[in-house]
């Protein structure tokens, strides 16, 4: 059965699910598109979740995907924390702060919570996606039994048939031109494998059917990756500039500032792929620190980013953005489908 079939979608078009800029209303336009809308729910709370997957069903009958982190759970390093914090400390002074003293888990992973299950089964949206890891095989069994379609990120060979032996239905071949946290289960080891790649890795040594995601920003650039072996693409900055997503005006601005992008462990203690600012230019210094452990760091790094924001001063941002950014174009979403599917062509 094709990902069209599987899904019950007009296009082979997702968005991406981005936690903390994905809306119920992108989903929906996206969706009603023809797409496959997302909700990008790893930073949520249970209620805050089920809140946006209703809101999403008022906005659209039409399929979309929720997403979830599944990260391996690691206890607070007081030593790690202590010296990420005393590190980033002189940025705080600057900006006339004070930085915690100690730090958070402040996103706990979909393995630890069958709160989140429970609440994908309550609502039974079409897809759940999975991001850094794969669940837990009772939390598989309970969402076939719902008949909910299961997608996991991969970044690696290793990774996609650990995702086809654990029974998920899609793989997701997350390139390295991927903009946001690279799927990477083991946060200390990346194989930076680009999109066509992992499509053609995928495609000839396991039998699910592959989305591919990762700088894709046009419908030519998707048709080839589609032409590869692909059955379907998912695209995320290329949406995050949509009137209906939540990225602020400073981050809209930085996508249209024709940016260069890099990945960084230091926003939140995972890798993942953002425009060159503060971070890169004062904290990824040769002599920096270990970053503290995922997310602990990241609470650190939304504080830094808070002090900075009272000073006006945005140079802290998590900007999330993929290599091709600056072939991005000013669209809503639902004109940047139909444009997509145009330059896809085959499509009616």
């Amino acid at each position: 059965m094709s990902i069209l079939e599987l899904l019950d979608i007009k296009y082979p078009i997702f968005v991406a699910p981005m936690a903390g800029v994905s809306t119920p209303q992108l989903a929906a336009e996206v969706s009603n598109a023809g797409g496959l809308g997302s909700l990008g729910l790893g930073a949520a709370s249970v209620d805050a979740a089920r809140k946006q997957i209703l809101e999403t069903q008022q906005l659209t009958t039409q399929p979309f995907q929720v997403n979830f982190f599944c990260h391996q759970s690691v206890s607070s390093s007081t030593t790690a924390n202590q010296n990420w914090i005393e590190y980033l400390k002189p940025q705080f002074e600057k900006l006339g702060a004070t930085p915690p003293q100690d730090l958070d888990c402040i996103y706990p992973s979909f393995m630890d919570n069958d709160d989140l299950l429970n609440l994908v089964l309550e609502t039974k949206p079409k897809a759940v996606s999975f991001h850094f890891g794969i669940p837990h095989p009772h939390q598989i069994q309970a969402l076939k039994e719902a008949g909910i379609i299961t997608m996991v990120s991969a970044t690696n060979l290793a990774e996609a048939k650990a995702i086809e032996a654990a029974g998920i239905d899609i793989v997701i071949a997350q390139g390295i031109e991927a903009g946001g946290h690279r799927g990477i289960f083991n946060e200390n080891f990346d194989a930076g494998i680009k999109t066509s790649d992992l499509v053609k890795l995928f495609t000839a040594h396991i039998q699910l059917p592959v989305v591919a995601a990762g700088g894709i920003m046009n419908g030519f650039q998707a048709q080839y990756l589609i032409n590869h072996g692909a059955q379907a693409v998912q695209l995320g900055t290329a949406f995050v500039q949509c009137p209906s997503s939540s990225a602020n005006s400073a981050y809209r601005d930085a996508l249209f500032s024709k940016p260069i992008t890099q990945v960084t462990s230091s926003i939140s203690g995972r890798p993942a792929r953002g425009i060159v600012n503060a971070w890169a230019m004062e904290i990824d210094l040769p002599t920096r620190t270990a970053v503290a452990p995922y997310p602990y760091a990241y609470d650190l790094g939304k504080q830094l980013h808070a002090a900075a924001t009272k000073q006006e001063n945005q140079s802290f941002g998590a900007f999330w953005a993929g290599s091709n950014v600056t072939q991005i174009r000013q669209l809503d979403a639902e004109n940047l489908m139909e444009q997509l599917v145009v330059e896809m062509g085959q499509y009616d």
